[in-house]
């Protein structure tokens, strides 16, 4: 058949053409470089001379060769030759590999070579079906071996943040050799190689060198960069997060153990938690579980001491409350308090935090020190959001009982009126309801004859209209604005009662022995060197205190200072009730104390109405889910004896670990 004789021979033609190249590769003078360009050009030599040989015969491969599917086309028959004769010769072959792992290999450190050339050589090898075989396996050895070493020499040499500037260059070069000359097969071998022998292999050493550095000097667009190339290792993610999560809990414990940083450990933990979430949101793309992994790490470190941050959370909220201590917007007021209330919600003692806001709150509205009624309410309105009704329902019946009070006031004022006798004494009463606020040991005072008339024209006004309830005066939370005359001139003097009736004496008299005061006003030992303490060693001294000392003594006399200068007209002296005393503070740790037995009692009363009989295991694990404050085992277990002393439940006569309920 002519179709098949011709077929023949054309393939016995081009076949001897392509040995006779073979012998141009055989010299050995020849150097890498110009026998990847002798191979370049006979390789183009070939393909254009098969593309003219194609076209010659179309006819021929579209008809015989098409019709017979065991012949290769003229083009694959010129493809497999030049595969047989010319690269599967030994020689060749290594001298064509090496020579193409050498110009990488230079590339890699840093050279100019020539990448065209690169990408026509594999570009062959990918024609000719050996590119995977012949070079690919034996590139990404020496790839691996290469990043391997250079690894660890780099991570001894340099800094973190420069090592994975360096790992991202790699990684781009790398992309950038798949995209100019490397197959596309290569792509996904290649790139996991350079990450398991940069990255993978010192996920934890880079972490332990560098990551802590990072974070303390806030070097966001470094973070960035380092978790992009966490994220491409196994596990890397997973890694990053748990050192990321030691880290927030050593640094905040740090704050919150040390009773050194009591004074600014809500705002040290207000700016920490500000950075890590700006840290989580512009480094760690908010991904979700490095946000759940903050917030569990900040309730860790937070409850490692009871009930003290909860107690400076509350003080610190008062500090911004209070008069005088307003440096922020109403706007900016309610950014700080919306954050006060994500550092509220990690604390387990949160009656702790109650308490103290409360005793706060108190002194804020009766002494007139609230910056904010709108600030007030707006808190108030957030710790029911959180922690329900019942947490604040007696903080809202103190506002109350202050907006009633000032519609009694004007009611007051006009009956006063009514009764057309002068009052040279202006009254301002609250009246509290007894439940709402904090119980007050009742102190009684010697006031001044007009003062007790007043309040006794007030007490008759009041039971006048509401019959059945009783009036208790509260000297200790009373104050006074005071006029006076100095030598500089006339002045107002906002002062505490106690510290009123101090002063009215030395309209009287010139001067005063401490033990003459006691006799005269009746104030507490302790109540009345507090306010002398004000009036004679503060700020603004009215008083003059002999001998001179920051303590009051025994014997002190006190003489009024008709010298005393201030640039305000009215001088608030009264801060001595808003500072909190030692006692004051024991006295509320120790509420808070006995409210938690009596909780823990109604708990245990409770679950063991319900359940009749219980061992003791399953007691304790039901008290736990029901109480939301941390207690000890060894706590409770008190509490059970408690009350199976007081005939609340007994132990079983046949299973002493199992408790029944006494009906």
């Amino acid at each position: 058949m002519i179709s098949a004789k011709l077929y023949k021979q054309l393939r016995q033609i081009c076949e001897e053409h392509i040995r006779t190249q073979i012998h141009q590769f055989r010299e050995d003078s020849l150097d890498s470089v110009l026998f990847l360009k002798k191979i370049d050009k006979c390789w183009h030599n070939h393909c254009r001379q098969m593309s003219m040989i194609r076209s010659i015969f179309l006819y021929l491969d579209r008809t015989y060769v098409l019709q017979n599917s065991m012949l290769p086309s003229i083009w694959d028959m010129g493809l497999e030759l030049f595969r047989t004769h010319i690269i599967n010769d030994q020689t060749v072959q290594n001298r064509t590999i090496e020579g193409i792992l050498l110009l990488i290999d230079r590339e890699r450190n840093g050279e100019a070579i020539d990448r065209s050339l690169l990408r026509s050589l594999l570009s062959m090898l990918s024609d000719l079906q050996i590119y995977q075989d012949s070079f690919e396996q034996r590139f990404l050895e020496e790839t691996n071996q290469l990043y391997a070493a250079e690894g660890q020499r780099l991570m001894q040499e340099r800094e973190v943040s420069e090592y994975f500037h360096h790992v991202n260059r790699r990684l781009e070069e790398e992309e950038d050799r798949l995209i100019t000359y490397l197959d596309l097969s290569t792509q996904k071998p290649l790139i996991a190689t350079v990450e398991k022998q940069l990255l993978g292999e010192h996920l934890t050493a880079i972490l332990q060198k560098g990551l802590s550095h990072l974070l303390d000097e806030n070097r966001t667009q470094d973070l960035s960069l380092l978790y992009q190339l966490f994220s491409r290792v196994c596990n890397g993610v997973q890694v990053l997060l748990q050192y990321w999560t030691e880290y927030i809990k050593a640094f905040g414990s740090a704050i919150v153990i040390n009773p050194e940083k009591d004074k600014t450990m809500v705002q040290e933990l207000l700016d920490f938690k500000d950075k890590v979430d700006y840290i989580t949101e512009i480094s760690f793309m908010k991904n979700e579980r490095f946000v759940n992994a903050t917030k569990e790490a900040f309730e860790t470190f937070i409850n490692k001491r009871p009930n003290k941050p909860a107690e400076l959370i509350a003080k610190y909220v008062d500090s911004k409350l209070r008069a005088g201590n307003r440096e922020a917007t109403d706007e900016e007021l309610e950014k700080m308090l919306d954050k006060i209330m994500i550092i509220f919600r990690f604390i387990y003692g949160k009656d702790v935090f109650e308490a103290f806001y409360k005793k706060d709150l108190v002194k804020r509205l009766l002494v007139g020190k609230s910056a904010s009624t709108d600030a007030e309410k707006s808190m108030l309105s957030k710790l029911k959001h959180e922690c329900g009704p019942v947490f604040t329902s007696k903080l809202e019946g103190m506002f109350k009982d202050i907006e009633l009070s000032k519609d009694i006031m004007v009611q007051f004022k006009q009956y006063v009126q009514n009764q057309n006798s002068p009052v040279s004494i202006e009254l301002t009463v609250n009246i509290l309801t007894t439940g709402h606020w904090p119980t007050y040991v009742p102190m009684e005072v010697h006031l001044p004859a007009e003062m007790v008339r007043l309040q006794e024209t007030f007490k008759t006004f009041y039971l006048g209209k509401h019959s059945g309830r009783k009036l208790q005066w509260q000297s200790t939370l009373g104050h006074c604005v005071l006029k006076a005359e100095f030598k500089e001139g006339k002045k107002e003097l906002q002062v505490s009662l106690f510290q009123t009736l101090v002063l009215l004496m030395f309209n009287d008299g010139k001067e005063f022995s401490v033990e003459d005061i006691k006799q005269a006003t009746g104030i507490e030992d302790g109540e009345l060197r507090r306010s002398l303490q004000s009036l004679a060693c503060g700020k603004a001294r009215v008083l003059m205190k002999n001998p001179k000392g920051k303590d009051v003594e025994d014997g002190d006399k006190f003489t009024c200072n008709d010298d005393f200068r201030h640039k305000l007209f009215r001088i608030k002296i009264n801060q001595i009730q808003m500072k909190e005393t030692v006692e004051e503070q024991a006295s509320t740790t120790e509420k808070v104390f006995q409210d938690r037995q009596y909780h823990i009692d109604a708990a245990i009363v409770r679950i063991m109405k319900i359940r009749k009989a219980l061992d003791h295991n399953q007691l304790i694990s039901e008290a736990y889910n029901q109480l939301r404050f941390p207690v000890k085992p060894a706590d409770l277990k008190k509490r059970i004896e408690s009350l199976i002393d007081r005939d609340y439940m007994e132990r079983d006569k046949e299973n002493p670990n199992q408790y029944n309920y006494v009906a």
